[in-house]
């Protein structure tokens, strides 16, 4: 199993980095930062093509079959970055089909950070997402930081880094 952490954040180096880096060092999988690319909102009329989502899609889905999907919660649900992302992939099923095609039976796991609990229902979008593209549905982690009395983040990655072994 090749894994990846597709990491969408505003910020490449705020909270839900620390938690990817801690994840990396845990469990070896690379880091596929979102806010690091230029892409664009999905559109009907298929005018951004040329952005940076198709070549970074095709990249993904022939070199990993394992993602954690990392994102901060804003505002109880996920990142403004990690949407476009789950909206793009839309163009794997309509345009780019031999590449949808090929989310079938991969896994996904999400991860979530903030300082504070984790929104009731946050997983939903992803599970959802995951068992429509076909792929297996591994479970959500939420990190809490910032908080006086928090587990390490080590610790606290734990039960995902399990999950995510159990299934090589």
């Amino acid at each position: 199993m090749k894994g990846l952490i597709i990491m969408g954040s505003s910020r490449s180096d705020g909270d839900t980095a620390a938690a990817v880096r801690s994840l990396v060092k845990l469990t070896g999988f690379h880091v596929l930062d979102l806010a690091t690319l230029e892409f664009s909102d999905y559109d009907y009329q298929s005018r951004n093509l040329e952005d940076d989502f198709l070549p970074t899609i095709r990249r993904v889905v022939s070199g990993y079959d394992q993602w954690v999907m990392a994102t901060p919660v804003y505002w109880y649900t996920m990142s403004a970055l990690m949407k476009r992302f789950f909206d793009r992939i839309s163009d794997c099923l309509r345009i780019e089909k031999d590449t949808g095609r090929q989310f079938r039976g991969m896994r996904l796991a999400a991860l979530s950070v903030s300082n504070d609990r984790q929104p009731p229902g946050f997983d939903l979008p992803f599970k959802l997402s995951a068992d429509y593209l076909g792929m297996q549905y591994l479970g959500d982690q939420h990190v809490i930081l910032g908080m006086d009395e928090q587990l390490p983040i080590a610790e606290q990655l734990m039960p995902l880094v399990n999950t995510l072994k159990t299934v090589d």
